[in-house]
């Protein structure tokens, strides 16, 4: 058996897909579903228990709580967190699962397939160049799923209080500790509109910030210009693609300065809407 938490604040649009990517072709008693719809005003719990999820319903609302609400009832290991827009076969599940059980590493996570149907074309290519210069350092942040055996647990949970759990788990472990599966998948939306581009890249900038101070360990590094003058170079990039990368990436410092500034609520979970159809 797998343990799978998933944390949803009102997920209706998505969790049924999600639940259905992951339970078609389970085994009876393979996989330990645990659905926390924190803080719902929709259907999300309706919709998990009738997919054959467990389900646990709190008024408290946030992501972080949420993980530790399904962690406290998972019966076994390993567990593989997963985000309610993402879709994750069992296949994937099984594979991961393997990586643990051969004990080289504490963590690990698929590798995103992303799905772009009806994402706005400087988005698009945005996010084709990103994708590019992370795909050599990607690791267990930003994918939307990690999973962790009894060893990994016992470093990163109780989870800290901060917004980007994915990015707590992946810099808890050195590079030769965490692993991304290749033969594993999950598809991933992303923002569809460049203002959503935008808000989504503030946010993980100012996620970051809060890691830094909590403790956690340094970022494996930033995208250097060198890098991307190098995919132009190359020509696996055109000077479009390029420059609608710059222009973002721009966008996105002004935005995360400006919220820096002001303080406040910036620094609450929120759900990209454009991802789900909305």
């Amino acid at each position: 058996m797998a343990c799978v938490v998933i944390p949803a604040h009102n997920e209706e649009q998505v969790i049924g897909r999600c639940l259905a990517a992951l339970l078609t072709g389970a085994e009876p008693g393979e996989l330990d579903v645990i659905v926390v719809a924190n803080a719902c005003a929709d259907r999300t719990a309706e919709v998990a228990r009738a997919a054959g999820a467990r389900v646990i319903e709190t008024p408290i609302p946030g992501k972080g709580n949420a993980l530790a609400l399904g962690d406290e009832a998972c019966l076994a290991f390993p567990r593989v967190y997963l985000d309610a827009d993402v879709d994750l076969s069992v296949e994937s599940v099984r594979l991961l699962v393997a990586t643990l059980a051969d004990g080289t590493v504490a963590a690990c996570a698929p590798v995103p397939e992303f799905d772009r149907t009806a994402v706005s074309t400087v988005a698009a290519r945005f996010q084709r160049v990103h994708e590019l210069l992370m795909a050599p350092r990607r690791g267990l942040a930003g994918v939307g799923v990690y999973a962790l055996g009894p060893a990994g647990h016992d470093r990163v949970f109780p989870l800290p209080d901060v917004l980007a759990d994915d990015g707590w788990v992946h810099r808890s472990f050195a590079e030769h500790e965490r692993r991304s599966v290749a033969g594993a998948r999950c598809v991933v939306r992303p923002a569809r509109t460049v203002a959503a581009v935008v808000r989504r890249r503030a946010r993980v900038r100012l996620a970051n910030r809060q890691l830094e101070g909590v403790g956690a360990a340094p970022a494996d590094g930033s995208i250097s210009p060198r890098e991307l003058v190098g995919l132009v170079w190359s020509g696996r990039v055109s000077m479009v693609d390029a420059g609608c990368f710059a222009f973002v990436l721009l966008c996105d410092r002004v935005l995360a300065k400006w919220r820096g500034l002001r303080g406040g609520n910036d620094m609450a979970w929120s759900t990209d809407l454009t991802s789900r159809g909305q």
